[in-house]
């Protein structure tokens, strides 16, 4: 039987609703074998302890991040595996771009404030590595801005339609972030030791009209082992997007290993749940992912 694996799930240490130890259990329950948390910017989950349970409860567990980065026309996720969770230079960089999220934090919240809703910056400011979607749904699940939400998009939204259309670029609450680019996040993973994917091509399809020619050139310049192919994409509208057999033949025409990620956060009924548990996906040969992602 082939072994089930999840490259790709995010814990309370950033934006996810479990902590390390429920990802643990959640993955046991749904009969995963090898799992990477990648939380966004920081490697927190990350403990002895944890590496102890997983080990207990029959969990390969490898070492992972996600790093945001920067292009000119939109942000770009940066997946590192297997490297040394030890290493100065990638601890600080991580560092910085959590600081960098705070004083985000600080200069975002005042143009939404701006624009009549209620934010909880203190609670926020408390969250060590803080997300546009941390941002986000203590807006949208915040009663009192109930009714400037109803009036602005006609219900209330979720954290990705707020995102989308009020903090994202070209949004009335836009605002720059500190970041680096693909290249460099790339460039910081390898020295560490670690492999390079490219998280989820189909959301910067959907989310930031890359093209193409634009995917291919984010590639010459990350140099990365692979992409995020089989991953299943879920739009602002939550329609569920299978793109995964279109991405891994991209892969294979460009050389490269093609990853599987849920790209977990919470189960909500609508988005992938940990170990890609009843999506339709081809026949994936596990064992040849990890070993690549370990050895090459």
């Amino acid at each position: 039987m082939e072994k089930i694996i999840d490259l790709h799930i995010h814990t309370t240490c950033s934006d996810g609703a479990l902590s390390p130890k429920q990802v643990i259990d959640e993955a046991v329950k749904n009969g995963v074998d090898t799992i990477a948390i990648a939380d966004h910017d920081t490697t927190a989950a990350y403990t002895e302890d944890l590496f102890n349970y997983a080990k207990e409860k029959g969990i390969n567990l490898i070492p992972a991040v996600e790093i945001s980065t920067k292009i000119n026309k939109c942000g770009i996720h940066v997946l590192g595996y297997n490297f040394d969770l030890q290493n100065k230079e990638l601890l600080n960089q991580l560092s910085l771009l959590r600081n960098a999220r705070h004083d985000y934090l600080y200069n975002v919240s005042a143009k939404i404030k701006e624009l009549g809703y209620k934010i909880d910056v203190e609670s926020l400011d408390k969250i060590d590595a803080v997300t546009k979607a941390h941002i986000a749904l203590d807006i949208v699940n915040n009663s009192e801005n109930e009714e400037l939400l109803i009036k602005t998009f006609g219900h209330i939204p979720d954290k990705g339609e707020f995102i989308e259309t009020i903090m994202n670029e070209n949004c009335p609450a836009y605002v720059k972030k500190a970041t680096i680019t693909p290249s460099e996040a790339s460039k910081l993973i390898k020295k560490a030791g670690g492999k390079v994917v490219l998280a989820h091509p189909v959301a910067y399809k959907y989310e930031d009209n890359l093209t193409l020619d634009d995917i291919e050139k984010l590639i010459q310049d990350m140099q990365p082992l692979g992409i995020e192919g089989n991953y299943i994409y879920h739009d602002r509208n939550n329609n569920k997007i299978n793109e995964v057999e279109f991405w891994n033949k991209f892969a294979q025409d460009h050389n490269l290993l093609s990853t599987i990620g849920s790209d977990f956060h919470k189960e909500d009924g609508i988005h992938t749940l940990i170990g890609l548990i009843g999506e339709e996906l081809p026949t994936i040969d596990s064992q040849k992912i990890l070993d690549i992602l370990k050895n090459s």
